[in-house]
């Protein structure tokens, strides 16, 4: 038997290492649920797999520190001693938009989360992010579709399944509009996950498979 635990104490602010690749609407999000009082957390530090993503700029509006490790630049194993590195001191990993596979330490097994826009085990994986999880939906032909909070291990939206939000495919739907309605979701989602270590004990534990 394999666990990994958490345990956060009552009433101290969870700290947070948030990384993205893009826009940073997640971490934005997140932000302004901690601003409001919703959510006992403190962003720590927020880290860049690219030099170019707008969520950088977002990022240093609201005061948060930022580490650029482009993943172009350092290559292989450098990337992921980098990533490893920066998030030192932090309670909970929380990848939001990140597109680059993080090989998780230790560590961090079962205090690595991340936010799907689909409705996980389906329509996950390499190459499955942002509107082309959504076209794949509507290609599919579902009636409903959503996102999904899980936690992470060394796979593409790969781990146990935290908690999940449903929305409707409507019809005419387009990518873009379904993309909308389920970041809204997200919105509240990813939060709640949060929210979960901030205000208990969680533990996550793995079993090995033997001959």
């Amino acid at each position: 038997m394999l666990e990994a635990r958490l345990t956060i104490m009552a009433n101290t602010p969870l700290q947070l290492a948030v990384l993205i690749s893009g826009g940073g609407r997640t971490l934005v999000n997140l932000h302004e649920h901690i601003s409001r009082g919703d959510l006992d957390a403190r962003i720590q530090t927020v880290v860049s797999s690219r030099a170019d993503a707008k969520g950088i700029e977002r990022a240093k509006k609201l005061g948060l520190n930022v580490t650029v490790l482009d993943r172009c630049t350092l290559g292989g194993e450098a990337f992921q001693s980098a990533i490893s590195d920066a998030v030192k001191g932090a309670d909970l990993v929380c990848m939001a938009g990140f597109l680059s596979l993080w090989q998780i330490p230790e560590a961090f097994v079962g205090r690595t989360i991340n936010i799907h826009p689909a409705l996980l085990p389906d329509f996950g994986g390499p190459g499955m992010y942002g509107l082309h999880v959504h076209r794949a939906v509507l290609a599919a032909g579902k009636k409903v579709t959503g996102c999904t909070v899980h936690f992470c291990d060394n796979q593409y939206d790969h781990g146990p399944i935290i908690l999940q939000k449903q929305v409707p495919v409507e019809r005419g739907d387009t990518p873009e509009t379904l993309a909308g309605r389920v970041f809204a979701q997200e919105c509240v989602a990813y939060p709640e996950a949060i929210q979960l270590f901030a205000t208990r004990s969680i533990r996550l534990g793995r079993t090995e498979t033997r001959p």
